[in-house]
């Protein structure tokens, strides 16, 4: 994970809109993005989704409907939240949530392409992973 810049622009407001399940970052020059909860979610930095390395990720589907219950700052670096559908292990940090802002079509685009590539849809149910790792809950 790249660590925090002087440049890395921090929010001065971050607003949970549950209804249209968008996260709205507010920045101070005036600029404010919307990020839906599901991008969140399929591109969550936990392990449980980015796996511990490269091309170990699992691909998240079903998450439409996902939302976001709880959030919470860590630090003065990075939001927490807690999904609806109980993840809880991703830390986003203000870089990771600004780029994930200005590249949100780039990453639909990736994330629609995989999903077709692995023959699934955005709905289709989560498999679970079963117990091979015991230290995902």
């Amino acid at each position: 994970m790249s660590g925090l810049t002087p440049e890395t622009p921090v929010p001065t407001g971050v607003v949970v809109h549950s209804r249209s399940r968008v996260l709205e970052l507010q920045y101070a020059d005036g600029a404010s993005y919307r990020l839906p909860f599901e991008l969140l979610r399929v591109y969550s930095p936990s392990a449980e989704v980015q796996g511990h390395g490269p091309g170990q990720d699992t691909l998240q589907t079903g998450k439409r409907e996902v939302t976001i219950t709880m959030i919470e700052g860590v630090g003065n670096y990075a939001l927490q939240p807690t999904f609806s559908d109980g993840h809880a292990t991703g830390i986003y940090s203000w870089d990771l949530l600004y780029d994930m802002a200005i590249h949100q079509d780039e990453l639909w685009r990736n994330y629609l392409g995989r999903l077709q590539a692995a023959g699934v849809d955005r709905d289709t149910p989560m498999v679970p992973a079963g117990p091979a790792h015991g230290h995902c809950h």
